[in-house]
């Protein structure tokens, strides 16, 4: 039979029949890049996914069963799982190169062995140096099974044969199929590799981690078509010059979203981090101005955090703002609002924001501690001792309330902080007794409270 042209874009997957200049998928120009697919490669696939599912039956009569998980004997890992892996489910973990996703997953390989069967496919080391790896992280389980492979028929030909009950494959990136003219890597070959692992995934039963990059753009490399296949996407986040990294679950169909795992880069690998508010604030400076402490949420864990804010007169026309850890149109929002509604004349000043740590913070309650370390800084008087807070700040000035205020509260209480500045909403009367709580309808009125 005659092969098939098809059309990919190389940033978002999107496939054509025919050439774009401009992918009407996501808009960007000279993407499009033509692939030659065989029919029956693909006739091959659907029948294998569809194998034992191919007449339509009633949604009453199918039998779910009792959804069976597996804990990876690592804590920080399952939270963000929610609760552990699913039996037969499909993970992708992405991040940036060298951020620790192998580590991971070499050590949660430790734990597993010592109740299931684990084969880990590696295409990028070797066999010695996988060997030198795992002594440095002092991994040294007699029944894990490595295999350093990158044909994909290879590889599903000795899973077969070992029939384990997780798969890891390190990287999806370097694995290829002999039938696709592409080159490893591509985005041809990626789909199709993470297809047969899928298949594989669904009809025995088996939980598969996959390793993804990301690349230079700081998407994942491949590209974000991989999303779509997966069950659970994890991504490795944080500085890999710094000690923190942050494990967030980007689309998880059997759990939650919210939630994330917390991991020091120590020299023997990764280490959970029990309690990442205390981490977080290990060195925090006593009576200087620019910093305060802020609370927000992640999944169900209250997080405490320090913004640090640094406004200084600029020596040029047009001020610089840098944002580092925040969200850098919301921090440009924010000084249009000091200056607005507080007073505080900004425009000749540059203004530059970050997060210690090397943490993310994206929840709205961070615009308060944003803005008291920005006034703190430029007023250069340092905040009281002791005081954390979180708000959300609207257009007008004014603070709005946010969720899991009595959480937030007990958190800093718990790391011995005395005071805490928030919007004006209910809280539990036993909490006023635990410390001090200030309440302000403006953000002017919270910054006069304190500066």
């Amino acid at each position: 039979m005659k092969q098939k042209t098809v059309y990919l874009c190389s940033d978002c997957g999107y496939e054509s029949p025919k050439w774009f200049g401009k992918c009407p998928s996501c808009g960007a120009w000279n993407t499009m890049s033509e692939f030659k697919v065989k029919p029956e490669s693909a006739a091959r696939g659907t029948d294998t996914f569809q194998r034992g599912a191919s007449r339509p039956t009633l949604l009453k009569d199918i039998d779910s069963g009792d959804e069976s998980r597996f804990h990876s004997g690592i804590g920080e890992l399952d939270r963000v799982l929610g609760g552990g892996a699913v039996h037969g489910s499909f993970v992708l973990v992405g991040g940036e190169p060298g951020i620790g996703k192998s580590t991971l997953l070499l050590q949660m390989c430790q734990e597993m062995c010592k109740s299931a069967r684990v084969l880990y496919v590696s295409g990028e080391e070797s066999l010695r140096q996988i060997k030198l790896r795992a002594a440095r992280l002092h991994i040294s389980s007699p029944d894990l099974y490595i295999l350093s492979e990158t044909d994909m028929e290879q590889i599903i030909a000795e899973t077969e044969q070992m029939a384990p009950d997780i798969l890891i494959v390190d990287s999806i990136q370097t694995v290829y199929k002999r039938d696709l003219t592409a080159a490893p890597g591509g985005t041809t070959q990626i789909k199709e590799c993470a297809m047969s692992l899928m298949q594989y995934a669904k009809n025995k039963n088996v939980t598969i981690f996959i390793v993804g990059h990301v690349n230079k753009e700081g998407t994942l490399a491949g590209p974000k078509i991989l999303e779509h296949m997966v069950d659970c996407v994890l991504y490795f986040e944080g500085e890999t010059t710094g000690p923190f990294r942050c494990l967030r679950a980007a689309k998880n169909r059997y759990g939650s979203t919210n939630e994330i795992g917390v991991f020091e880069m120590s020299d023997h690998g990764l280490l959970e981090v029990q309690n990442p508010s205390a981490a977080m604030l290990a060195g925090h400076p006593q009576g200087a101005s620019g910093n305060c402490i802020a609370c927000v949420m992640e999944g169900s864990r209250p997080l405490l955090a320090e913004v640090q804010a640094l406004a200084a007169k600029t020596q040029f026309g047009v001020p610089r703002r840098t944002a580092a850890g925040v969200d850098y149109n919301r921090m440009v929002l924010l000084l249009a609002i000091l200056e607005k509604r507080c007073g505080l004349f900004l425009s000749s000043s540059d203004v530059y924001v970050n997060v210690v740590g090397g943490m993310r913070l994206d929840e709205p309650a961070v615009d308060l501690p944003m803005v008291l370390s920005i006034a703190s800084s430029f007023r250069d008087k340092p905040l009281p001792e002791g005081v954390m807070s979180f708000g959300e700040i609207g257009l007008t000035g004014e603070l709005r309330a946010v969720s899991n205020a009595a959480q937030r509260i007990n958190e800093a209480y718990r790391l011995g902080f005395h005071t805490c500045v928030m919007p004006m909403q209910e809280i539990d009367e036993e909490l006023t007794k635990k410390m001090n709580i200030v309440r302000a309808k403006t953000v002017a009125d919270a910054i006069r409270a304190v500066l």
